[in-house]
């Protein structure tokens, strides 16, 4: 039989999918491309916003037309809030939220013997932490570890506590050896994914994300740790020093900022201000110089006046950030701030969006300059006409000449030239 696959959001959906994916193939399934005709199509979606809720509708309805009679499976994030919506979708056969992932060979052979429809979502806030583990991640040079799930933060723009629930920590040994194989199986690099990675393990207490870092690097073989995204409050005096003394932990990190402005952060129920978020950069800097910082940011929210805008707009540029992923407020229903007066006109949302795109990217040129006729390493991911591109530790793009032998190695590169997003050796 076979099963294609369609998966919307964030990279612990893309890791849950291949996970999937796997189990499939084991069984021996045959993947096929989406786009291809299948007995069986899995959707995993998303719901951070209410665009995403409708972007899940579209994909769920067009599996359905495009795969008459097949068995449709509509898992994750929409599916945990909004299962009442899915299950008026002519056509979908089984509606998972986001447990019981790991079962879904199990789901679908169930559905082939009984031919009904199968419906299984649990108590999103009293679950334990669904171990999956993968030993190969599909056209990937570097390979994902989802190592954490769930978030208690409660932001007033978002959703997620109620898709995801409580934070709840993979055992580190299914770690340890999840990432043991990947590596036996040749990544050099492999990316730390979770709802709050930097959560890792308070569910615990006995043992923290650090301590996780510092057995990780330990692995022979293991040549890079890359942390998906962390926020400035995870970022602990104990993880500054695994930081500063653990050189597989690569020189780039992800740190959410949302707003520049404390009236702001306040009204997002952010954990932190200004002040705060600085000092730690600053700490981050004087321990890793040449670091890339990297963060997202929400323009337009509630309330958010000129005054605040510019704030935030000076703040980044205080910050100096290598790049900066801008979003537009978009509302969520079930969440506090869809509720908040004075919602930002689009208009003015999206030219909030432009000026802070246009200063990314000086911010990005700027920072690409500081390494330019630098040696640097890159891990290379892909060669096309002889020409090899990867990524340094700091994450900055660069192609040069180079030979397929190349391929998953690391190879010393010394850029001369900037052609924006990315940087080459000619």
């Amino acid at each position: 039989m076979k099963v294609s696959f369609f998966t919307l959001g964030c990279k612990v959906n893309l890791y849950e999918t291949e996970v999937v994916m796997n189990l499939f193939k084991k069984k021996g399934y045959t993947i096929v491309p989406f786009d291809e005709k299948a007995d069986v199509v899995v959707i995993n979606t998303c719901s951070v916003t209410n665009t995403s809720d409708k972007k899940s509708r579209n994909i769920i309805r067009k599996a359905i037309k495009n795969n008459k009679n097949a068995i449709i499976v509509v898992m994750g994030c929409y599916s945990q809030v909004r299962s009442d919506c899915i299950k008026e979708i002519d056509g979908v056969s089984i509606i998972i939220g986001n447990t019981n992932k790991s079962k879904v060979v199990e789901l679908v052979e169930e559905y082939l013997k009984n031919n009904k429809k199968i419906l299984r979502i649990d108590n999103i806030m009293d679950v334990p932490f669904e171990s999956m583990s993968l030993d190969n991640f599909e056209t990937k040079t570097r390979a994902f570890v989802k190592i954490q799930d769930g978030c208690n933060n409660f932001c007033s723009y978002c959703i997620i506590p109620y898709t995801r629930g409580n934070i709840r920590s993979k055992d580190k040994n299914c770690v340890l050896e999840e990432v043991n194989c990947l590596v036996n199986n040749g990544y050099k690099e492999v990316v730390l994914t979770g709802i709050h990675t930097g959560h890792y393990g308070k569910d615990k207490y006995d043992y923290d994300f650090s301590d996780l870092l510092n057995e990780l690097c330990k692995i022979d073989g293991l040549e890079r740790i890359r942390i998906s995204s962390i926020e400035i409050t995870e970022l602990d005096d104990k993880f500054l020093e695994t930081l500063k003394n653990n050189k597989k932990i690569v020189d780039h990190i992800h740190i959410p900022l949302q707003s520049g402005c404390d009236k702001t952060l306040k009204e997002m129920n952010r954990k932190y201000d200004t002040k705060y978020y600085y000092e730690k950069i600053d700490k981050i800097r004087n321990i890793r110089p040449n670091i890339s910082i990297t963060t997202d940011l929400i323009v337009g929210f509630p309330n958010e006046s000129e005054e605040d805008f510019i704030k935030t707009y000076e703040f980044l540029n205080k910050i100096n950030f290598s790049k900066i992923h801008v979003f537009p407020y978009s509302r969520r229903k079930g969440t506090k701030a869809d509720l908040m007066d004075n919602q930002v006109d689009e208009e003015i949302k999206k030219e909030r969006v432009k000026k802070i795109m246009e200063l990314s990217k000086k911010l990005e040129l700027n920072y690409m300059k500081k390494f330019l006729n630098k040696d640097l390493e890159i891990l290379v991911e892909k060669i096309e006409n002889d020409v090899i591109f990867g990524h340094t530790s700091n994450y900055i793009g660069i192609k040069k000449k180079g030979k397929v032998e190349e391929l998953n190695k690391l190879v010393w590169v010394k850029p001369n030239k900037i052609e924006y997003p990315i940087m080459l050796e000619k």
